[in-house]
């Protein structure tokens, strides 16, 4: 059986000046596989310099044959979840129902509560914490049903939410599946990621999470070469489905109609303030200890940032010559883009004042009725019943255990602004012009409060230099590539949504659009220039 390793080779570096040409265009009928690639964090910057640096790298070629989209936005909030869930459902939170991995709901019970008795309301925990481990604490990447909330299901009953059970929208795996068109696959950083099957529980029959934060036994996001070691194993996944067989190697089944990855390496080599702190990554230690994220605000990448940004590209041209070799990359539509963004770029305007809901405690007195205490109770995660949360990085969500109180609460921190590092909160119709009002929806905060750029809500000791989640357009302005050798090089500088993207799967594999119900729900269009 096949199982083929990823090598990694040295890249060249030189500036190019490459001059745009009409584009030609994808044919309807023509694409039988799509192989859809999240590079988390990577702006449209990021390509646009990478591509400038390296002429001869994989992604040049990708934008050379392909529609390069460099005003693509996702649909705000900017977190993993609904950044994957735009690019396969359509939709944003207003739709699909899901604003963090770490979330809250008004209508679901606690994981200890098995019964769903009391009054509901509890997080919506999706992260590595519901994983199930071993007695070494190693994650045997998958789910631990007894980590999961509780929900009552359309009959009445007591159940286990799974992440799936938490997309309120069908995705592009569900209709290929629907449709009859061949088998699906994915792959992504933890066993949560079972929410790419959508509603349905069974939208991709190959879905392959092995665990990035405790896998084998440490978090290998401390170190850039330990999570591109963990990307390579999805790689390996890829390329073995690209020739007909299962992510492991073992079985043949068929390439994929829809396939896919998420890597990691470039969104913590943006991040890292020490790269491998403690030495726990012993696979290469050439970046210990040396700083990530940027170099200046134009963008230049640190070394840390550029390993993973040229690991990522080697896996690219990997998929490239694979698709090659197996005979199919005419018939294949690449697409490379990204859940989410990151910020800041420029690391002189990165403050890190504290935790949302510690830092209020410094502009009112949180130890007597109020609105800093309704956000501090709020921010202290009560583990059973109706007692709201606060979800900060470079974003702050707020569900309030009184919805009655909104109005003060939005008053104290727009009063507050300047002390709270804030640029705008959102509540009451400012938050129903973009979400479902939170009065009659049991997943949308109360309160959304977007900070001055370059505030991430976390603690000046914390080891990062750039969060995700917020509104900004370090946050939201991801690179966006649609390949095919059908298609010549252009530069697309109109706006467009990551969530047009599964609209575009879908047409390029002749199937209506609109049989996603996000992109019916909130008018999504393919993109243009591509058929």
């Amino acid at each position: 059986m096949m199982n083929r390793v990823f090598l990694a080779t040295a890249l060249a570096a030189s500036l190019v000046s490459i001059t745009p040409t009409a584009s030609a265009e994808v044919q309807k009928g023509e694409i039988q596989h799509v192989l859809l690639i999240s590079i988390d964090g990577l702006h449209a910057l990021d390509v646009a310099n990478f591509v400038k640096s390296h002429p001869d790298s994989a992604l040049a070629e990708l934008a050379g044959k392909g529609v390069t989209f460099s005003n693509a936005r996702t649909p705000a909030n900017s977190d993993s979840f609904p950044g994957l869930l735009a690019l396969v459902t359509g939709g944003s939170p207003r739709s699909h129902g899901v604003f963090y991995d770490y979330s809250y709901d008004r209508k679901i019970w606690a994981p200890d509560n098995p019964t769903c008795s009391g009054p509901p309301g509890t997080q919506m925990i999706f992260d590595e914490t519901i994983d199930r481990y071993d007695a070494n604490g190693v994650s045997q990447n998958v789910i631990d049903p007894n980590a999961l909330p509780n929900y009552l299901d359309e009959r009445g009953r007591c159940q286990r939410l799974y992440p799936h059970n938490a997309v309120r929208t069908n995705t592009i795996f569900e209709v290929v599946k629907a449709e009859r068109l061949g088998r699906t696959a994915w792959a992504d950083k933890h066993p949560a990621y079972d929410l790419v099957n959508g509603p349905s529980g069974a939208g991709v029959d190959d879905l392959y999470t092995p665990e990035i934060t405790n896998a084998p036994g440490f978090d290998n996001t401390v170190s850039v070469v330990c999570t591109a070691g963990n990307d390579a194993l999805r790689v390996n996944a890829i390329v073995n489905e690209i020739h007909g067989y299962s992510h492991d190697g073992k079985q043949r089944v068929g390439v994929p109609t829809i396939f896919g990855m998420n890597f990691q390496a470039v969104s913590v080599g943006q991040k890292l303030l020490k790269d491998n702190p403690g030495g726990a990554c012993t696979a290469d230690t050439t970046y210990t200890g040396l700083q990530g994220g940027y170099a200046d605000g134009l963008g230049t990448p640190s070394a840390v940032l550029a390993y993973g940004l040229q690991r990522t590209d080697v896996a690219l041209r990997t998929f490239v010559t694979e698709l090659k070799k197996a005979g199919i990359y005419d018939r294949t539509l690449i697409i490379v883009t990204a859940k989410h963004g990151q910020s800041p770029i420029n690391l002189a305007t990165l403050v890190k004042p504290g935790h949302f809901a510690d830092l209020v405690c410094s502009v009112g007195d949180c130890s007597v009725a109020g609105p800093a205490k309704i956000i501090t109770d709020a921010g202290n995660n009560c583990p059973e019943g109706p007692c709201g949360l606060v979800q900060d990085d470079d974003v702050a969500l707020i569900w309030l255990p009184d919805q009655s109180q909104t109005l003060a609460v939005a008053n104290f921190l727009n009063q507050n602004a300047p002390a709270l590092a804030i640029d705008e909160v959102m509540s009451g119709e400012a938050l129903k012009l973009k979400f479902r009002d939170p009065l009659h929806d049991s997943r949308t905060p109360d309160i959304i409060v977007q900070p001055v750029y370059g505030t991430v809500y976390t603690s000046a000791k914390k080891n990062k230099l750039a969060e995700h989640g917020g509104f900004s357009f370090g946050d939201t302005n991801v690179g966006l590539i649609v390949s095919n050798p059908a298609l010549s090089r252009k530069v697309v500088k109109t706006p467009v949504l990551s969530s047009q993207v599964a609209a575009t799967i879908l047409q390029a594999l002749g199937v209506d659009p609109n049989e996603l119900q996000a992109v019916k729900e909130e008018g999504i269009t393919p993109l243009p220039f591509v058929f």
